[in-house]
């Protein structure tokens, strides 16, 4: 029970920060860069995949450390090497077959996936904590 609610946790506000990050960098660099490539409207199916698999990720490589380490440094640190290997593997692979996509997308978006990852997994700890009860009161 105590990974399934981190798993919704890390879910809300990694979707939370997606949808902020997206909604305001999504005209400027993507869009800019990327508009002739771009799909006028998203596929619903794979983005409702990776939304519901990535957090996985963050709770099984960030999140359970951090538990079971009892401190949010794991969360962290985890979190930012997860984000930044699962982005990577995106971004490069595109980087090295796409023409539109650049090094500058490659690096601002590489970027943001370790710390949108660390802030997910960090955050989630944090409101993890303060249900003392439920789960033994992780510091």
């Amino acid at each position: 029970m105590q990974y399934f609610v981190a798993y919704l946790t890390a879910l809300l506000i990694f979707g939370i920060i997606d949808l902020v990050w997206l909604s305001t960098m999504g005209a400027a660099l993507y869009r800019a860069q990327l508009g002739d490539i771009l799909l006028q409207s998203i596929r619903i199916a794979p983005a409702i995949a990776f939304y519901a698999l990535f957090p996985i990720g963050i709770v099984v490589f960030a999140i359970k450390p951090a538990i079971e380490a009892n401190s949010i440094i794991p969360a962290l640190l985890y979190g930012l090497l997860f984000g930044a290997l699962s982005y990577a593997t995106y971004d490069l692979t595109n980087f090295a077959t796409l023409r539109n996509w650049n090094l500058q997308i490659t690096v601002i978006d590489l970027g943001y996936g370790a710390v949108a990852s660390a802030g997910a997994a960090a955050g989630t700890i944090l409101l993890l904590r303060s249900l003392p009860v439920a789960f033994g009161g992780i510091r």
